[in-house]
């Protein structure tokens, strides 16, 4: 259990269809080190084909979220030694995670920490969090979708003001920009993600890695083709046995069982 416990990135289940993933590591302020995204990189793909899980929290600590990447690993680097770190491979399974994922935000989101926060479909902040892309005090800039998901976010000028500054916003501010989904007390923060997640799972699992993958795959795309995608993706579902579960049921006037298939 000791091993366990000093791993970066902590794994729990703390009730049925619910996973849990904890950065861990306080004395570096959750830094994401490669070790950590390695591991965060893993977990994430076992629990992509894990039938049992049906929505995953990634969460921190009660101060801080991830304050970012490791600089102590990338001062004395080059750029074709960054180009081959391909941190974007290490990012992959979490971008491309089928199920739903929630952010449980407590505390800062800095640089590296606010791009991972980014790739959940839903963030849950305390009333003390703060999000930061500080890069450009450095001399560098966002390299994990800090610029890209970010403009997505929260449009242009509040990006443009986040990136070029440097400077935080509070959870007030995120969720007003539309970059944060809930805003509550810190001390509520993974309570409304597990609540939240505990909803998600209840749901038919097929219907909702279809909305996350519409919706992720259309935002970007012309309204006609998200469009078509949208009625595609709808139509495949009539062929599920949750379908006409949940329909039967609601006919019925009974709680629908939902099964995945």
């Amino acid at each position: 259990m000791s091993d366990q416990r000093s791993l970066p990135v902590l794994l729990e289940r703390p009730e049925a269809g619910i996973a849990v993933l904890r950065l861990n590591r306080p004395q570096a302020a959750n830094a994401l080190s490669l070790e950590l995204q390695a591991l965060l990189a893993q977990r994430f793909s076992e629990l992509a084909d894990d039938a049992d899980v049906r929505c995953i929290v990634l969460t921190g600590g009660d101060k801080v979220f991830a304050a970012g990447g490791d600089i102590t690993s990338m001062a004395g680097v080059g750029p074709i030694d960054i180009y081959r770190r391909h941190t974007e491979r290490l990012w992959a399974p979490i971008r491309h995670c089928p199920k739903p994922v929630i952010a449980a935000v407590c505390g800062y989101a800095y640089g590296g920490g606010c791009e991972l926060a980014m790739l959940a479909d839903i963030i849950v902040a305390g009333e003390g969090a703060r999000f930061c892309q500080p890069e450009i005090r450095i001399g560098i800039m966002p390299g994990i979708g800090g610029t890209q998901r970010l403009v997505r976010a929260v449009g242009k000028v509040k990006a443009m003001r986040m990136a070029l500054t440097g400077q935080p916003i509070s959870a007030h501010d995120a969720w007003v920009a539309g970059l944060v989904s809930d805003l509550v007390a810190d001390e509520r923060v993974l309570d409304t993600a597990l609540e939240l997640a505990r909803d998600i799972a209840a749901m038919p699992p097929l219907a909702a890695e279809q909305i996350k993958e519409v919706i992720l795959a259309g935002v970007d795309a012309p309204l006609d083709t998200a469009l078509a995608l949208e009625r595609k993706a709808n139509a495949l579902l009539f062929a599920s046995h949750d379908q006409k579960e949940g329909m039967q049921a609601f006919i019925e006037k009974r709680p629908p069982r939902f099964e995945g298939r």
